[in-house]
């Protein structure tokens, strides 16, 4: 049995891997679905990135978790990482669920080369505003689904996407899934390109958009018990 910590990318709370917890404990495996500092329900707690990885890592050794997987999702991947490499021997895994993933010194918004979301957040008084609706066109969502979206999720705190990532060892050396969604862009970046040269990392596709745990949560089940198989 594995313990899955599922975080989330940005504007959502715990509440996106409703229809995936199910999936997981019905398997026999503990399911977390953890809400980072400063969205959803912690609206107004003052975050950075480096509040998200202690976010994780807190509520790993407060719950006592042993073989622990860390699922992160878009911008989580950056803080579960982090917080891969500093949870020891408790980690049996680590998921990156079409995320973004930590480079020493870097931040979210390093790989933002026209620096319009970087203005976008200093003129949201700090945070990155919800998408309108019509953004999320494309991506496998019912409109249903895009409505739930965009009526509960809440602004990111900037912060944690201006502040730089903090690793002690090479990211390649954890036993890690990268899942891939296809709508959303057919190949990986490629920092995780390089990342999959390592052998202790695997790739799996998914013909759906950016937010799989919405969009095909029993899929993403399948694939994430397959993971620690």
């Amino acid at each position: 049995m594995a313990e899955f910590v599922l975080v989330s990318g940005a504007w959502l709370g715990s509440w996106a891997w409703d229809e995936v917890v199910p999936e997981l404990r019905a398997a026999g495996h503990g399911a977390h679905p953890l809400t980072l500092s400063g969205v959803a329900e912690k609206r107004g707690v003052p975050t950075g990135q480096q509040t998200h990885v202690a976010d994780i890592v807190g509520e790993v050794e407060r719950l006592d978790l042993r073989d622990v997987v860390l699922v992160g999702h878009s911008y989580s991947g950056i803080p579960v990482g982090q917080a891969a490499e500093r949870i020891g021997d408790r980690l049996a895994h680590v998921v990156f669920v079409d995320s973004n993933v930590p480079t020493d010194g870097e931040s979210f918004v390093s790989g933002w080369a026209d620096g319009r979301e970087a203005t976008e957040i200093a003129e949201n008084g700090g945070f990155w505003a919800v998408p309108p609706a019509a953004d999320f066109a494309g991506q496998g969502l019912t409109d249903e689904q895009i409505a739930h979206f965009v009526d509960r999720a809440t602004p990111h705190p900037g912060a944690s996407l201006i502040e730089p990532a903090q690793l002690s060892r090479p990211l390649g050396e954890l036993p890690t899934t990268y899942i891939k969604c296809l709508l959303d862009w057919p190949q990986p970046s490629e920092d995780v390109v390089e990342l999959l040269k390592s052998e202790r990392w695997g790739l799996v596709e998914m013909d759906t958009g950016h937010w799989p745990m919405l969009s095909q949560p029993q899929e993403l089940a399948r694939i994430l018990r397959e993971a620690v198989a």
